[in-house]
């Protein structure tokens, strides 16, 4: 299955180990990753706090390049990006006025016709691929983050129930994990915060992290770049903020397929954790990949 994709900042940055996972993973489930030509930052996460136009060209400027590709479907990995993209197909198909006066401003024509998808519903799409083909049991139980983007606003969601969406779940199920029932999946981490309010981000993400690990997860799962710094980077802070040390690895939920489907810690990326990643095929612990940049 052909899909265009937007990689967007951080997963060529900060998160490339996402980007790494997510392109070693597709051709194992029958998936062509065709990247928008001449993309750009869509906003994230501050546009659209400061200028209301300019949170809808960015986004709809890669919209608009990705339809003239002839793409039916866009796929954004990144949660906020995809929050980003989806709001303004969705803002720009609604108002006609509007949609004429961004294409005005970008000079491209755009008409929606591309649909914006996240990675939980694509490899949720791909689930009867990865169940088929999941030999390495490696991980018992996972607790699924699914954090703000991915099910706020109603209006974007794709989740079945945004109170408690399962759909993350299916796919760490698929792979031969089984997930936790717990309480903070949808709670916030402290977002864009990790910077500016580093201890805020210690107090919202320390509560995700003690309630996976209070409930024997072995492992956190997440879709977003964002999430993953302030879960596994901001780890130091949560640690000193709540007096204990964890040990609870982060991972993309496409380096969890990725081990499922048995590819290697390297080209998964697991080696670029702060939080070292402890879990190999058949064993519970093994000793951490080194760290390198």
């Amino acid at each position: 299955m052909k899909l265009g994709y937007f990689p967007g900042c951080s997963l060529e940055s900060s998160a490339r180990e996402y980007n790494e996972s997510l392109q070693a993973v597709a051709p194992l489930l029958d998936l062509e990753l065709c990247e928008v030509p001449d993309w750009n930052c869509c906003g994230a996460t501050a546009a659209h706090s400061l200028n209301h136009k300019l949170a809808l060209a960015l986004p709809a400027r890669t919209l608009a390049l990705a339809e003239r590709a002839g793409f039916d479907e866009l796929l954004v990995p990144c949660s906020a990006c995809y929050s980003r993209l989806a709001a303004t197909r969705r803002d720009l198909l609604a108002n006609e006025a509007l949609r004429q006066e961004i294409t005005s401003i970008i000079e491209l024509d755009y008409v929606g016709s591309t649909k914006v998808v996240s990675v939980v519903d694509v490899l949720g799409r791909a689930a009867p691929t990865i169940r088929a083909k999941a030999s390495v049991p490696f991980l018992r139980k996972v607790a699924c983050y699914y954090g703000c983007y991915l099910t706020r606003p109603a209006s974007l969601t794709t989740c079945a129930r945004p109170e408690d969406p399962q759909e993350m779940e299916a796919i760490v199920a698929s792979a031969g994990a089984t997930p936790l029932d717990w309480a903070f999946k949808i709670d916030c981490c402290g977002a864009a915060l990790s910077v500016s309010r580093t201890a805020t981000v210690a107090e919202l993400a320390g509560r995700i992290v003690a309630d996976a690990a209070e409930r024997g997860a072995e492992a956190l799962v997440v879709a977003c770049p964002l999430c993953h710094t302030n879960l596994d980077l901001r780890r130091p802070a949560i640690e000193r903020h709540r007096g204990v040390s964890y040990a609870l690895p982060v991972l993309y939920i496409t380096q969890l397929v990725g081990l499922a489907l048995g590819l290697s810690e390297r080209a998964l990326g697991l080696h670029r954790h702060h939080v070292p990643v402890r879990f190999a095929p058949g064993a519970a612990a093994p000793a951490a990949a080194p760290k390198e940049n």
